[in-house]
């Protein structure tokens, strides 16, 4: 051990390994369900907003013929999802802190770091783009570059082809890793610049420290809203005016919980 004042003695920001338990996610999960109850209209609101907003980008798609990118949209949804969630992350900062709650002050959120915020929504943004051109690529190197057949015909060429399984496990491959550096540095970066004055740098390199030191309870959490997210969509998207803000304000206090 190094004496005081050493380098040895100095902490390296945003390494903190808690040694949680995998059972602390789902403490989360319900502390994001008292969160939701409480003053659950403002909540419910919120994922009304959201949900009208994905229905009108899916039906845009269709209008659009713009099918052909609806999966890798849906996943894009994921990736930006913990910037749409920002107005979550506050109520819950507020009711932490015993302030009023309403729903302007979730609209109009005022991050302790100021403009950092849009930076780290250019970068999510720039990884969700980046992985729906991967996805038409992968497309086209396993069916070329014959037209989109609509998904009518093209769920029984998936499941049903050896090529269609190939691509599926390739797409889920990319996707995964996609998912995995998203996941790294969105998990407690927004929630960072919303509550500390930082910058959007080390709010992300913060956050891949905290989830790397952390990983069982973290795989565990990200588990956990693959699943609910999924359910979500399975339900036409309805389901997501419930769980978009359950995983929002649950969000706020795995970074509470780790940070």
């Amino acid at each position: 051990m190094g004496k005081a004042g050493t380098v040895e003695d100095v902490p390296v920001v945003g390494s903190r390994n808690r040694g949680l338990p995998v059972s602390a996610a789902f403490g989360w999960l319900a502390a994001g369900a008292r969160d939701l109850t409480t003053q659950a209209g403002l909540s419910l609101a919120y994922g009304l907003v959201v949900f009208l907003v994905s229905i009108g980008i899916v039906s845009g798609l269709f209008y659009l013929d713009l099918d052909y990118i609806l999966f890798p949209a849906i996943a894009a949804f994921m990736v930006v999802g913990p910037l749409v969630a920002v107005g979550l992350y506050q109520k819950s900062r507020l009711l932490e802190a015993g302030e009023k709650v309403t729903l302007a002050r979730m609209l109009f959120v005022r991050p302790a770091s100021g403009p950092q915020i849009m930076f780290i929504g250019v970068i999510m943004l720039g990884l969700a783009l980046l992985w729906m051109r991967a996805a038409v690529i992968i497309y086209a190197l396993f069916f070329g570059l014959r037209p989109f057949t609509g998904l009518d015909n093209i769920v029984p060429i998936l499941f049903g082809t050896p090529l269609g399984w190939s691509m599926l496990v390739t797409g889920t491959v990319v996707g995964g890793v996609f998912a995995a550096f998203s996941f790294a540095i969105s998990a407690f970066s927004v929630p960072m610049l919303l509550a500390e004055k930082t910058d959007a740098f080390t709010a992300i390199g913060t956050s891949i420290s905290l989830v790397w030191n952390n990983r069982p309870v973290l795989i565990a959490w990200g588990a956990i809203v693959l699943v609910l997210t999924a359910i979500g969509l399975a339900t036409a998207m309805v389901g997501l005016i419930v769980i978009f803000p359950l995983v929002g304000h649950a969000t706020w206090h795995a970074f509470r919980a780790i940070r």
